[in-house]
């Protein structure tokens, strides 16, 4: 597959990944690799532009990461986001101290004014608000460069050299708390790269089924589908490349929500592979009688996962290709020369011997969340699978507190599905990141009708975030609240109270075991 490539170099910043997201988003391809990558690894991607990222660092201290001075002798466009920024400068002669008084150290919001004459900010507003986040001062900017934007504390918050097509900002472009950030990386992706805007999902589908088919030949390929998001792109796009020499082993263990096994099936119904679904739901309710502690339940889950497909593997015999839904992000947070072997050790360590493969394929190893999504729809996968929000590998068995048992699993699905159900009816669906029911384990008094009950309560989780790492709960309606809670009362046999979640992560997780 070939693309016009851009390298996002990475000097270990937390926004590593949402730069390359934003310049996937403009429809250009781009790698992100460690700073220490040699020179002529990078030279030989024939990138057509270069983006330095941030990092915790101090430029001037001696174990800072570096790159080679010559890269700015290629005639690359490179762009350096905050240590990216003063990492350039350092290089090409400027200096950059501690900032000496507390002012001239910018964290968070900040008012800038930028220099529209300046490619990155051509047809942008003069002032805006962007994300600050440095400590160290540009006390001397390098010679040929022009100082760009500026900000009360820092007059060059950018800077621009545009005969060398050099470009840095202090500020972090990225986030969505800088206006028009995504602006400013197009203006240096199209304007100083001179990107065409190759990178598309409907040319990736294409490019990608071509490949498999030189790669698979005649070859029988075995996929572990989950009914996950990415297990489940994967699938799709091999069983167009190869049909029936793809077979996936679908273990439903019985954890799942309401009608999901059911909706997986029918999802992979309209094309030509074989689809093994697994009724296991009892095997895995036998082992999980008695346990409630949650990281013991996990590790049943896990280890009774892998005995069922050793079995369901042992009847397919010998296959050529173990498919795996590995996405970009493992691959950038396993490494990069060893990525692939780590993360296929990570997916298949503990898989039997019988599991007899030549070789491991992974057909979306190279995007990100939100490009498997737009690949699903473009294989034609239906909404409900392409959107799934997050959902834990152990399933409902760690949103049920405590011992797991079919009359807990009953009740979670049917309060989990009203919960659902009327956040897709009230629009409230797409605009929260993830959320859903919990039973709890704790049982309390309640009246219903003129009867005493002692029964359960459901609680409720609802979250928005940007990456997981953090999240926050969701202001939901009070009038939603109220039907959810009157709904699942009246509807749920054996739940007399509802309870909404308001905990942050942190201190709290997503999750509840």
């Amino acid at each position: 597959m070939s693309h016009q490539t851009v390298i996002v170099l990475d000097f270990g910043g937390q926004y590593n990944q949402l730069i390359a997201r934003r310049v996937r988003e403009c429809g250009v391809y781009c790698e992100v690799r460690p700073c220490t990558t040699p020179l002529a690894e990078l030279r030989a991607m024939d990138p057509i532009g270069i983006i330095f990222t941030g990092g915790p660092s101090s430029v001037y201290l001696d174990r800072s990461p570096k790159v080679d001075a010559q890269i700015f002798t290629w005639g690359v466009p490179i762009l350096g986001i905050c240590y990216g920024c003063q990492l350039m400068a350092h290089l090409l002669g400027g200096r950059v101290v501690p900032a000496q008084q507390d002012a001239a150290r910018e964290y968070g919001k900040t008012d800038t004014a930028f220099d529209t004459g300046c490619t990155l900010f051509q047809g942008l507003p003069e002032s805006g608000v962007t994300w600050m986040s440095h400590g160290d001062y540009m006390e001397k900017v390098p010679e040929g460069f022009t100082l760009a934007a500026r900000s009360a504390a820092c007059p060059n918050a950018a800077i621009a050299d545009e005969a060398r097509r050099l470009y840095g900002v202090q500020f972090h472009p990225e986030v969505n708390h800088t206006q028009h950030g995504t602006d400013m990386i197009r203006r240096f992706l199209y304007g100083a790269c001179g990107a065409a805007g190759d990178w598309t999902m409907e040319d990736y589908r294409r490019t990608a089924v071509q490949a498999l088919r030189e790669k698979i030949g005649g070859g029988r390929v075995l996929l572990a589908l989950s009914g996950g998001v990415d297990s489940s792109v994967a699938a799709a796009l091999l069983a167009e490349a190869v049909g029936e020499q793809l077979t996936c082993v679908f273990v439903d263990h019985g954890l799942l929500r309401k009608d999901e096994g059911d909706q997986v099936e029918r999802a992979f119904s309209p094309w030509a592979m074989n689809f093994v679904r697994v009724d296991a739901e009892g095997r895995f309710l036998d082992k999980l009688a008695g346990v409630e502690e949650p990281e013991r339940k996990r590790r049943i889950i896990g280890g009774e996962f892998i005995r069922v497909f050793e079995e369901e593997a042992r009847k397919v015999g010998a296959v050529d290709f173990l498919a795996q839904g590995t996405i970009y992000p493992d691959v950038i947070e396993s490494g990069a020369g060893d990525a692939a072997v780590i993360k296929s050790h990570h997916n298949v360590g503990g898989l039997p011997d019988c599991v007899d493969f030549k070789e491991i394929v992974e057909p979306l190893r190279l995007l990100f969340k939100d490009e498997v999504r737009q690949l699903g729809r473009e294989l034609g996968l239906p909404e409900y699978l392409v959107a799934r929000q997050p959902f834990p590998g152990p399933g409902l068995a760690i949103r049920v507190i405590g011992e797991v048992t079919r009359d807990k699993l009953s009740m979670l699905r049917e309060a989990d599905a009203i919960f659902r159900e009327e956040m897709a009816r009230s629009g409230q669906e797409r605009q929260l990141s993830q959320f859903f029911a919990a039973l709890t384990n704790m049982r309390s008094v309640g009246v219903m009708g003129d009867g005493r009950t002692y029964d359960y309560a459901v609680a409720l989780r609802a979250v928005t975030t940007d990456d997981f790492m953090t999240a926050d709960w969701a202001r939901i309606p009070y009038e939603l609240l109220d039907r959810v809670s009157v709904r699942i009362v009246n509807e749920v046999k054996g739940v007399n109270r509802v309870l909404y979640d308001i905990t942050s992560k942190p201190p709290g997780t997503v999750e509840y075991e």
